[in-house]
Formats: C-alpha cells, structure tokens, sequence
C-alpha cells in the first residue's frame, strides 16, 4: 500500500533498495530474520536502511563536518515525509510509505539523529549517566518503531524494549573498543574507568591491560542485566514478533559471551558471533514458536 504521492515504480525501486541494503549487512542476522511473516519484512527492511544510511554517514564520512552535513540532509527528508511532501529518491519513498502504513511517530527519527550528531562531537563520555543518555537515542528508538509496527507500543513494552535496546548498544561498545578508539572515540564512560583505573593511553596497548579486562568484565554483566530485565518483552507482543525479541536478546547476550570467550582481550581481537552460534539462536527461536 503506497502513499498517494508515491508513483508504484518510485516505491518498488526504493523497496528493492532497501532491501538490498538491509540483506547486505551482518546485522541482517538480528533486524530481518527469516521468523517475520513476508508482509513484515518489508517494512523492516525500510526502517533498516534508514538507520544503516544513517550510521553510516556518521561513521564513515571523511570528516565531522561532512558527516553532519549528511546528518542534516537526512534530517530535511525525515522532515519533508512528516510535512506530506513528496520524498526523495533512494529509500525514502519506502520509508515515508512506512510510516504512513503504520502510522509512525517522528520523534525516534529525529533521535537518531540526534545521537549521530552527538558522535561528531562528542568523543569521550565522563558519566555512565551520559552514555545511557546516549543509548537512549542511538538505540532505544528502534525498538520503539518496532513495537509501533507492531502495534504493541506502551509504556510497559517500551521500558522492556528500552532494556534491550540499550544492551544490543553496549554490547556493541564493549565489541568495538579497538575500532572506536581508532577513530577517536571513547565510549568506556570515565567514572568506570577512574574506578578501576583505566587510562585512555592503555586503548593503545597491542593486548588489552588487566585493569581494563576487569572494567569490561563488570561492564558485560551490567550489559547482561539490560537484557534479562527486558526479555520479558516478548510476552508483551504479538507472537509473530516474539521470536524475534528473543533472537536479538539472545544474539547480544552471544556478543557478551563472545568478549568473555576472549578473556575480554578485545584490543587484541575483535570478538565476533561465529555463524554456527548465530544459526543455532535462529534454530532455537523457531523451536520456541513452534
């Protein structure tokens, strides 16, 4: 169902363009898997290539200033789909259909935004505080539209999906330190570092020092407790979805185990879900709808 200032080609090449985009990334394992009925993936895929474009352009712009440029770009499609206009090309006629289907809010848009912005500026955080800040932008806001294309967003679901969302983000962080301080950014909040005494010099060391392994260590169990607080999500949605809140729980709880499978060596290594594990959370989802 296309919105009325759609052409059907429009639609179908910026579909067929999101779902390349979408299928194309490892995440796909975690945003579209093979547990959403057909009419759902779509519309999956739509968001997706909307949040990928997104971090992509903060991530690999060739300088701060040209990724906010992008940033501001993006921002003026998501402000002209919300105003009735007519959208752009590439995945922004799939998107604004989207939206219009399922009635979406623009606030977790313009949050992620938000948050992409923030990272062209803000490279260390000094609080725990100001990283879940953080979270609560970069992360929290795709559970949102999720739940609203489920049609299962309240302020209970939203808290459970928050936890979540917020655990996939850290996981993440905790996966990428290397990668993140390679690019100049610190996401290891400085009130935890001072409390075990990490430095910033010890993100050079070719292996990663004790102190930081114990930091990690504590901050894989905090991130672990995101996900157990909100895995009982997926007794608050509709069952076709259900699968898939435990798939991505699951899949970050396996990130964890990942960096402790690694004695939280992470400057050595990237640690990584194998295909194997990533196949057998798939398998085990489908064992549990059936």
């Amino acid at each position: 169902m296309s919105s009325g200032t759609t052409l059907p080609i429009e639609l179908k090449q910026s579909e067929q363009f999101c779902r390349r985009l979408a299928t194309g990334h490892y995440e796909n394992f975690l945003v579209a898997s093979i547990l959403l009925p057909r009419r759902m993936r779509q519309p999956f895929y739509n968001i997706y290539a909307f949040c990928r474009t997104a971090d992509d352009v903060a991530d690999q712009s060739a300088s701060d200033t040209i990724a906010l440029e992008g940033l501001d770009r993006l921002q003026q499609q998501i402000d002209c789909v919300f105003d009735g206009q007519s959208p752009a090309d590439g995945l922004f006629p799939a998107l604004a259909d989207t939206i219009a289907t399922f009635h979406l809010d623009k606030q977790p848009f313009d949050d992620l935004l938000s948050a992409f912005r923030q990272d062209q500026r803000m490279k260390q955080y000094e609080t725990t505080a100001q990283l879940l800040d953080y979270c609560s932008r970069s992360a929290n806001p795709v559970g949102r539209l999720v739940l609203q294309l489920a049609d299962s967003l309240t302020p209970t679901t939203a808290a459970f999906s928050d936890k979540i969302c917020t655990g996939l983000q850290l996981a993440n962080f905790w996966q990428d330190v290397s990668r993140d301080h390679a690019i100049g950014r610190i996401y290891l909040p400085g009130d935890v570092r001072r409390r075990f005494g990490v430095t910033p010099s010890m993100l050079s060391a070719s292996s990663t020092p004790p102190a930081l392994r114990e930091m990690l260590a504590f901050l894989c169990d905090q991130a672990e407790n995101c996900f157990r607080q909100g895995l009982p999500l997926a007794d608050h949605v509709p069952k076709w979805l259900r699968s898939d809140i435990q798939l991505f729980a699951h899949g970050g709880l396996a990130t964890l185990q990942a960096i402790r499978d690694i004695d939280f060596d992470v400057l050595r290594v990237r640690p990584t879900v194998g295909k194997l594990t990533q196949g057998w959370l798939v398998a085990r989802a489908i064992v549990g709808r059936l």
